[in-house]
């Protein structure tokens, strides 16, 4: 299985209209982040968590050729707002795109974008299937996927476990029941937002604490905002076995 990271930032990242901060103004390719979004290639499939509104630009960049479903993790428009750039892929696959979701997300994603699921539909408009998921465990072409509840300030998201990788975004709290699920992971991917306390993220502290409970062998922070500071000065101060993660970081398990 490859990882790669399509994006580790979030809407408060960078660049920033008017910001003139340190990680604004970095020369480092590690401080430019497009929203948060990651891709795996496993047995053959092509699998995207979340489109967000760079998703097109994620693809081309990592010149990702094939899609073949994507998950989502819960229904906020820096996740979803680049779904109906998924259109290529039905042109060159000649193929319906499955979505999973839970049913807000699917709700959501079905008034969002009510052109794609007209009865009467414009020639070209992305092609889905939408599938519903809840908080079981789930197979998608022999790829077992097994969904993790986290909470969002009040709000319900969903991280994934892929065999021995697990990613969760936008969480403040992950229930003891979720953590269970989340032990054992060769690696997790966890979000740290910024310093300074947040109503619905994690901070950097915060993460390091979590981290620590979910016991990954290699632990990744993503939905990074240029508030945490420059990559290069971060990375120091984090513990053994944590790292922040950027753009286009690609990681292989078995």
């Amino acid at each position: 299985m490859k990882v790669t990271f399509l994006g580790t930032g979030t809407s408060q990242g960078v660049p920033v209209i008017g910001c003139a901060c340190e990680v604004c103004k970095s020369l480092d390719f590690r401080d430019k982040r497009f929203r948060s979004s990651i891709h795996f290639e496993i047995n053959g499939k092509s699998l995207v968590v979340d489109t967000g509104p760079d998703f097109r630009s994620q693809m081309l960049r990592q010149d990702i050729k094939r899609l073949d479903a994507v998950l989502f993790t819960h229904e906020h428009k820096d996740h979803t707002a680049g779904l109906d750039d998924i259109r290529p892929f039905n042109f060159s696959q000649q193929m319906d795109i499955p979505i999973f979701g839970r049913e807000q997300v699917l709700d959501q994603i079905r008034r969002e974008f009510s052109y794609i699921f007209s009865s009467k539909k414009y020639p070209g408009v992305p092609q889905v299937e939408t599938i519903l998921i809840d908080e079981e465990p789930f197979t998608f072409e022999g790829i077992t996927i097994t969904p993790i509840p986290v909470v969002h300030y009040k709000l319900p998201v969903l991280g994934f476990r892929i065999g021995d990788f697990t990613y969760i975004t936008d969480a403040n709290h992950i229930p003891e029941s979720s953590i269970d699920l989340v032990r054992g992971s060769e690696i997790v991917v966890l979000n740290a937002l910024q310093r300074t306390s947040h109503i619905s993220h994690f901070t950097l502290e915060e993460a390091i604490e979590m981290a620590e409970v979910l016991g990954g062998k290699k632990t990744y922070f993503t939905h990074i905002s240029h508030k945490l500071g420059l990559h290069s000065e971060v990375e120091k101060e984090l513990p053994e076995g944590i790292f922040l993660a950027h753009d286009g970081l690609q990681l292989s398990l078995p």
